[in-house]
């Protein structure tokens, strides 16, 4: 008996002890994201959303939970996303699906069963904001615009069922409805009784109002905007200000003038000062911003991050008044800093990890979403004087418990101009020096972002399935000062291709990369320069163009946005020398690397006529290459959860169909 006690405990000890399990694919469908903490208005409680993989009908849903703000009780509380507490914390305002379609606005009282509709709207309702009383709600929503010309077709007979009405663009800015197509109209604000009723339009005209935030003054009386003009101007988009629109007459009135944008304002507490970002006006392709404040009648602007080269995001006022709270990226991470009315900056948290504040209460608790490289975003809480992040949750323990995740290595490398280039190496899990990789270098798009030290699924399953994965921020991105992001105007593609070059220098001189198996992908900005790689290089195995802009002459008259007129001195009509210097569809004829190219077929920001011009040089050129149009995606390929199985599934069938045969030693041929 006691030897079969000890074989039993030996036994149940070896099973415990077994090694640690491999990332796979379709643990993506497992994997759930955190987002959108709010704390009730007396700090005890914190709703935030909830988003995980509907596998049957291939979609995301998102829920709502509810928990203590110590993370106990933790329970789920309604479907839906965005919610907003009301001022008494008695109930929460959130988007869901409802009546006639498509989202709209409930209200829920906190312990209490059911939910009441308050809205009846045509289109996404945004920017859901309670007023100071708790009767009503603000929020934003597109009004399209109405056919423009007094025309009237003749003949109808009843019944009769003819083509759906035109649609009429006259401004340089249109947009994409929820079926695809371009739509034109402007985004106003609307109020509606927090008990249900009609929404109320307050602002009016050829303007867009309120898409970066609204804020009411404590008396209720009114609400704050940033208005964007729309005139024929390449960069209207740019051109910003403050506006204070009173909630029963409609009138408004204009709180900053200057020629730049001024936007996010957010009004303090006592009703005294309004917070806000902004900067001068720049023909610059990208400039950071700086966090301003103001009186309530637009006297006595003053800066208060003048030495901060980085954008203040998320003003979020202290509850005394004293000053703002923000969240700042910086060279991969986010933090949050403080700001007092005497201009006085620093730090609350430091870090490298992604943490972004979402919500403070009155007694000075702080909740936001925290990451890091080998942990996905969980809602945690801290306070200024005690900053370091309290987990909550823990939401994906279980889809990773037993995982051996890849090591997260920084590294930084000079390349020319002198410049400093951040990036990370991911390892396989069973990362040995010894032994050789093939490398995957990805590139992000933009070109204005950044990656980070946040868990990344995507460069961990690359790593699992054997890869060594470089990823970098070459200049154009954001987070390293304005100077660094603007290093690319006039210059797209350029100089950045070097950036990614040295990168996989610096990885090679680790000894453990196999040279002859290098493969490089990237989407949407990261797309322009795989294409421009591999025709600068042939270095690489194999590449995957996904999204690109591939002809900057044909892109500028079909993007559904303006910006990208902003990368060149000149219209291509003017002068498009600049324009073809820039295509990499102009250098397709030295391309010998294999090349995929993916892309969504209702994409509009990089039309998919990108990537077919590029495929088809690609097939006269007599490359290898395949075209994968995705369905149901507009600007990416992983929209839908089984498009993304589909893009990474189709990354490794290309890479493993070129990959090379290592060389052989000297003397063994």
């Amino acid at each position: 008996m006691k030897s079969l006690l000890y074989t039993l405990v030996i036994t149940i000890a070896a099973a415990g002890a077994q090694p640690a399990g491999k990332l796979r694919l379709e643990h993506y469908l497992d994997m759930e994201n955190v987002s959108d903490p709010q704390l009730s208005p007396d700090g005890n409680e914190i709703v935030y959303a909830r988003t995980w993989i509907d596998k049957i009908n291939d979609r995301r849903n998102t829920d709502l939970w509810i928990m203590n703000a110590n993370g106990s009780k933790d329970r789920f509380f309604v479907n839906g996303s965005s919610p907003r507490w009301s001022p008494d914390g008695t109930r929460i305002a959130y988007l869901a699906q409802g009546e006639p379609r498509g989202q709209q606005i409930f209200v829920k009282y906190k312990g209490l069963e059911g939910s009441t509709q308050i809205t009846r709207v045509d289109r996404t309702p945004g920017n859901l904001t309670w007023s100071p009383d708790g009767q009503y709600i603000a929020f934003t929503m597109l009004v399209p615009a109405k056919n423009p010309w007094p025309v009237k077709i003749p003949g109808k007979p009843e019944g009769a069922r003819w083509t759906e009405e035109p649609r009429f663009i006259t401004n340089l800015v249109y947009r994409r409805d929820r079926v695809g197509y371009l739509e034109e109209g402007y985004v106003h604000i609307f109020v509606v009784p927090a008990g249900g009723g009609t929404a109320r339009q307050i602002t009016q005209g050829n303007w867009d109002h309120g898409t970066s935030g609204i804020s009411w003054t404590p008396d209720g009386k009114e609400i704050l905007f940033s208005s964007l003009r729309i005139p024929e101007a390449e960069y209207a988009y740019r051109e910003s200000d403050i506006y204070a629109v009173n909630v029963n007459s409609g009138d408004v009135r204009q709180l900053t003038t200057r020629s730049g944008p001024d936007y996010a304002p957010q009004v303090s507490p006592d009703g005294k000062s309004v917070a806000y970002v902004g900067y001068d006006w720049t023909d610059d392709t990208y400039r950071d911003a700086r966090l301003y404040v103001m009186n309530i009648d637009g006297t006595g602007h003053r800066e208060l991050t003048a030495t901060l080269d980085r954008t203040p995001q998320g003003l979020i006022w202290a509850p005394d008044n004293s000053g703002v709270y923000f969240n700042i990226q910086d060279q991969g991470s986010s933090n949050v800093y403080f700001a007092n009315l005497k201009a006085n900056y620093r730090p609350i948290t430091q870090g490298r990890h992604m943490l972004t504040l979402s919500s403070l209460s009155k007694t000075g608790v702080m909740t936001g979403v925290w990451s890091d490289p080998h942990n996905p975003g969980d809602i945690v809480t801290f306070t200024a004087a005690n900053p370091k992040p309290n987990r909550l949750t823990r939401v994906n323990d279980d889809v990773l418990a037993g995982i051996k995740l890849g090591e997260v290595e920084e590294i930084w490398y000079p390349s020319v101009d002198d410049y400093r280039i951040q990036g990370w190496i991911v390892k396989p899990p069973d990362f040995d020096p010894a032994k050789k990789y093939p490398l995957i270098l990805v590139i992000h798009g933009g070109p204005h972002a950044m990656y980070n030290v946040g868990f990344n699924f995507t460069f961990q399953h690359h790593a699992a399935e054997g890869y060594v994965v470089l990823y970098t921020n070459p200049r154009g991105s954001t987070g390293y000062g304005s100077a660094f992001a603007n290093a690319i105007k006039n210059a797209y593609p350029g100089k950045d291709y070097d950036d990614l070059m040295k990168g996989v220098d610096e990885v090679i001189k680790r000894g453990y990369v196999d040279e002859q198996n290098l493969f490089v992908y990237g989407g949407s900005g990261g797309g322009v320069l795989t294409s421009w790689i591999v025709g600068h290089t042939d270095r690489f195995a194999a590449a995957s163009v996904n999204y690109p802009v591939t002809n900057w002459l044909s892109f500028v008259g079909t993007t559904d946005g303006v910006s990208w007129y902003r990368n060149f001195q000149k219209y291509p009509w003017e002068d498009p020398s600049e324009h073809l210097k820039r295509s990499s569809l102009m250098y397709v004829g030295n391309v010998k690397t294999p090349t995929m190219l993916m892309c969504g077929v209702n994409d509009l920001r990089t039309p998919i006529s990108q990537t077919e011009e590029y495929y088809q040089a690609l097939k006269v050129r007599k490359v290898p290459t395949v075209m994968i149009r995705f369905n149901d995606e507009f600007h990416g390929t992983s929209g839908k959860p089984s498009n993304y199985l589909r893009t990474q599934q189709y990354l490794y069938y290309w890479f493993n169909l070129y990959k090379r045969e290592a060389a052989a030693p000297a003397g063994k041929q």
